[in-house]
């Protein structure tokens, strides 16, 4: 059997980042949490644990660490069956999951957040590109992930969310000073456009789509999904902006489309371990209706 005092020491290092963190959070002492550890460590004949700052799970620890959040789903499920089991009432368990920032910027954070105003839950959210959140999935650091890939890792379901719609805008200024002569290969070549990290291709997805070839945007890149608005408006750049997010700037004329009709859909996915879980059921309901609202039917 496992040693689920021991996995909850681990669990706890990764969540909070540091032993000492992990030993307040327990009410235990730092060398109590380091002890625990090493005994698991030396049952499993492998590290768990990168020692670094912020401290890290390695791959297996990842896996125990997920496999410690699932029974915690599905003990808080029992108590709430059997309150005999929690004299105390039903404590509150974490919940991690993945999602794309224009999702969390959009409709997936009123839907998480009318979830964990009525269930017993502590949301960890992690942000990533849509086409790199089934890899948090993948690795056990979250539950459930929305993602931009149908199909789920072994372990996980995967259910269609629809599609979210993109518009590529710029400042009528930008577009006088960039786009005078038109908008193609040639200036898109020269004039500045916006990512969010190193990972997002949605720029670069547009312009192949528009111009039948591969364009080599100079890009800034600006890891917010406000900022990304922000700085459109301001004339730093053009981008894709959620058409949900840019349609007031869109209809006032502080923003316009770099060419008309051109939007980039792109499909999104839940996707979310097969755990027996009451509250991950609720969780998966709760943001399949909210995305039924918010996106378009694939």
């Amino acid at each position: 059997m496992l040693d689920y005092s021991a996995l909850s020491a681990l669990s706890a290092v990764v969540r909070e980042g540091s032993f000492e963190r992990a030993a307040r959070a327990l009410n235990v002492t730092p060398s109590a949490i380091s002890q625990r550890i090493r005994l698991l460590e030396d049952r499993i004949g492998c590290a768990l644990v990168v020692r670094e700052q912020p401290c890290r799970a390695t791959e297996i620890g990842r896996r125990l660490c997920q496999h410690v959040d699932r029974v915690r789903l599905l003990e808080q499920d029992l108590e709430g069956a059997v309150p005999a089991l929690a004299p105390e009432g039903i404590a509150r368990v974490p919940l991690p999951v993945a999602v794309n920032a224009d999702s969390l910027a959009t409709w997936f954070a009123p839907a998480v957040a009318a979830f964990a105003s009525a269930a017993p839950v502590l949301m960890e959210i992690a942000v990533d590109d849509q086409d790199h959140t089934a890899g948090w999935l993948r690795s056990g650091a979250v539950l459930a992930a929305v993602t931009g890939s149908s199909r789920a890792p072994a372990g996980c379901n995967s259910r269609p969310l629809g599609s979210m719609r993109y518009l590529p805008a710029a400042s009528p200024e930008f577009m006088a000073r960039h786009f005078a002569d038109g908008v193609g290969a040639g200036s898109l070549g020269r004039a500045p456009s916006l990512v969010f990290n190193a990972k997002d291709e949605l720029q670069a997805q547009w312009a192949q789509r528009l111009c039948h070839r591969h364009v080599e945007l100079p890009r800034h890149i600006l890891p917010s999904t406000q900022a990304f608005v922000t700085a459109t408006l301001a004339g730093m750049g053009w981008g894709l902006h959620p058409q949900a997010l840019i349609a007031p700037h869109l209809k006032d004329g502080s923003l316009v489309e770099l060419v008309r009709k051109t939007p980039l859909d792109v499909p999104l996915h839940w996707q979310h371990a097969r755990a027996a879980s009451a509250l991950l059921d609720g969780l998966t309901k709760q943001l399949v209706a909210a995305a039924r609202r918010a996106l378009l039917p694939t």
